[in-house]
């Protein structure tokens, strides 16, 4: 038997977790049967005249159904969502890093293999790092030393920092650590191609990173992690949660496909764990 645990954020209207907005307007039961019965009336293969008049005798009430007219007195609720593809848990294309990877041109979400987004997962600890705090390589083989694991090829590596429990907070954003450049390249020389963080960024918050550059005015204290996949090509998976629900660092599957969205740079995605 296969249990499965959610590794995914909602998204929330209005979050303050978010640096950018997010807006989700809902239609009731009630206005979505409204607003179907008028566009049945307009929403036609009919000619231009013929949708007018229509239009009209729905206003005026000849010819007009509402959510009274649908069985059980309701129509269909949906949602309209204004929100960047990098709120919630989301896939970052390589095409979010630059226009090129690896001197060919990126990928963008919809052009990234599903057969990536499944296959053998591992948690590394990092809980003990502070705000701001860089994971470096050093840390990365200790991680893996404490669980007895060596990197193999298409392993999806979760770095946990535990900054979940921050989620929907107005500090959330600016409260993890994050990896360096060589580290992220340090994991795709083992044949890793998607990282996974449960915090805000795979790179430190935005505050550190540009205090840091306006200080030094050096250009690669700026999104290094990110960055990285200029040269090397990588994915990698932002926002994620609950990863102290998954019983064993080792041993389960990972599934990541994210949402298909023309010429995007990321896609959101229900990821999931699945253990034996």
């Amino acid at each position: 038997m296969i249990k499965i645990i959610d590794l995914s954020v909602t998204i929330k209207n209005r979050d303050k977790g978010q640096l950018e907005p997010v807006h989700i307007k809902y239609f009731s039961h009630k206005k979505g049967g409204n607003l179907l019965g008028l566009g049945c009336l307009i929403l036609t293969n009919d000619s231009f005249l013929t949708r007018i008049k229509n239009f009209f005798t729905y206003v005026s009430g000849l010819k007009r159904v509402t959510y009274k007219d649908f069985p059980d007195n309701f129509g269909l609720a949906w949602e309209q969502v204004n929100i960047s593809t990098h709120c919630g848990t989301h896939l970052d294309a390589s095409y979010h890093y630059g226009p090129t990877s690896e001197d060919k041109p990126s990928l963008t979400i919809e052009k990234i293999a599903p057969e990536i987004c499944f296959s053998d997962g591992l948690i590394l600890d990092f809980r003990n790092k502070k705000a701001g705090e860089i994971i470096t390589v050093q840390d990365l083989e200790i991680g893996l030393k404490k669980i007895s694991y060596h990197l193999k090829p298409k392993d999806i590596v979760l770095i946990m920092t535990g900054r979940d429990k921050l989620l929907y907070k107005k500090e959330y954003p600016f409260s993890h650590p994050g990896l360096s450049k060589e580290s992220v390249e340090w994991i795709i020389d083992k044949g890793v191609k998607i990282i996974g963080i449960d915090a805000w960024s795979i790179d430190r918050p935005i505050s550190f990173m540009i205090k840091d550059y306006l200080k030094y005015k050096d250009k690669s204290l700026l999104w290094p992690a990110h960055l990285a996949g200029r040269k090397r090509e990588f994915f990698h998976i932002e926002q994620l949660a609950n990863l102290e629900a998954i019983p064993k660092p080792l041993g389960f599957k990972i599934a990541c496909l994210p949402i298909k969205i023309e010429n995007a740079s990321a896609g959101w995605c229900r990821v999931v764990a699945m253990i034996e």
